[in-house]
């Protein structure tokens, strides 16, 4: 049988899900074709449902999936291949596989989750707008779930800072929604990734945007929640991230206003209250330096399979900061010549440079990650040698 008809029928087969199918895969060693058999030899298991599939499976589904498959840009991204997100195996429930449309390399960069209220009020939509153009514009991927408000602000703000952006979305990758949104989806899969766990063709249920936010909550290095009232589905995000053991921020409001106490109660419980990107730049710094390491770490030991991942083009990479494109701009070369080789403040840097917080934040976050500059306790900076 065909690998990929193999893992369509799995992810299908009711009942399976991903723990059970990822299970099944450790202890075949990977094999997807030896689940399957195995699945078969025991077809009670999971119940009527998963037997009546997995003895005929549904033909004109299975044909639909890999035609959307052979697509341009339309990929399966299993849970065993090396450019499968390290990050999302250490989230409970990791997704057995994502369907991709768009560019999956992205999924690989370090990502700043933006979430929050659908019926957002226009100073909310600002800030998500300013906090995702800045957040991009150093060099992180923007992840949200493509929603009204908050959601569709943010990856509208990356798009607009010619940067990447991810969307994960509670239904098929094939499927917009809402469908208001049809137009940004278009866009972000042509700059950036839509990413899905449901197959194609699959509906927007209620159940799909809580595992929906675990994978946005997985991916990202932390997560900021603009707006959001007590009972939003981003606190639901903000707490699987807290649980995953990354970063959570949240931006205050009025207390007069409703779509404020959400971040309010985060605050409370723990999160970074924040009112500018510099600061979840300069605190995701050190997360962004150990996901590059994690997976240079995991290519060189699947090197056999390196030269058969996807890479993001050129364009892609520079505007990410890959390529080492900063060594060819002017203004980087300066900011190494006003760090001298002395540890100083950004306030400093700021007083010799001319330029403005949110501008060498970035700058020093891409240095950071290339090893050039390293960040030292009270927002202060040191060249590295070369």
């Amino acid at each position: 049988m065909d690998e990929l008809r193999a893992w369509l029928i799995a992810l299908r087969t009711p009942g399976l899900g991903p723990g059970g199918l990822r299970e099944r895969l450790d202890a075949a060693g990977g094999d997807i074709e030896a689940v399957l058999a195995q699945l078969r030899r025991q077809p009670g298991a999971l119940g009527e449902a998963a037997r009546s599939w997995l003895q005929q499976p549904d033909a004109a589904r299975l044909a639909a999936d890999l035609a959307w498959l052979a697509q341009p840009q339309h990929r399966l991204l299993r849970c065993n291949e090396a450019d499968f997100p390290p990050q999302l195996e250490n989230i409970p429930q990791p997704p057995a596989a994502l369907f991709v449309l768009g560019d999956a390399s992205l999924l690989l960069l370090p990502q700043v989750a933006i979430v929050g209220a659908r019926s957002a009020s226009g100073a909310g939509l600002a800030h998500a707008g300013a906090f995702a153009g800045a957040l991009a514009q150093a060099g992180f991927v923007i992840t949200s779930g493509m929603a009204d408000g908050i959601d569709g602000a943010a990856h509208v703000a990356a798009l607009e800072a010619g940067a990447a952006t991810v969307a994960v979305v509670g239904t098929g990758a094939d499927r917009v929604y809402p469908r208001k949104h049809h137009a940004l989806a278009e866009r972000i899969a042509m700059h950036g990734a839509l990413v899905s766990e449901f197959p194609p063709g699959t509906a927007a249920r209620a159940d799909h945007f809580p595992r929906r936010n675990r994978i946005i909550a997985g991916l990202a290095l932390g997560t900021l929640v603009i707006e959001a009232g007590l009972q939003s589905g981003s606190l639901i995000t903000a707490r699987l991230a807290a649980e995953q053991g990354r970063e959570v921020f949240a931006l205050p409001g009025s207390i007069h206003n409703p779509l404020a106490r959400g971040c309010h109660r985060l605050i409370r419980d723990g999160a970074r209250l924040v009112e500018s990107a510099a600061e979840i730049i300069e605190t995701l710094v050190p997360a962004a330096r150990m996901l590059g390491g994690e997976l240079a770490t995991r290519l060189q030991a699947q090197g056999a399979d390196k030269a058969s991942m996807p890479t993001p083009e050129p364009a892609q990479l520079e505007r990410s900061g890959s390529l080492h494109g900063w060594q060819r701009d002017p203004e980087y070369q300066q900011l190494l010549a006003h760090l001298g080789h002395e540890s100083v403040t950004l306030d400093e840097l700021v007083r010799r440079s001319g330029q403005s917080t949110a501008a060498l934040s970035s700058m020093l976050l891409m240095l950071e990650l290339e090893g050039r500059v390293e960040g030292l306790a009270g927002n202060r900076y040191q060249r590295l040698p070369d």
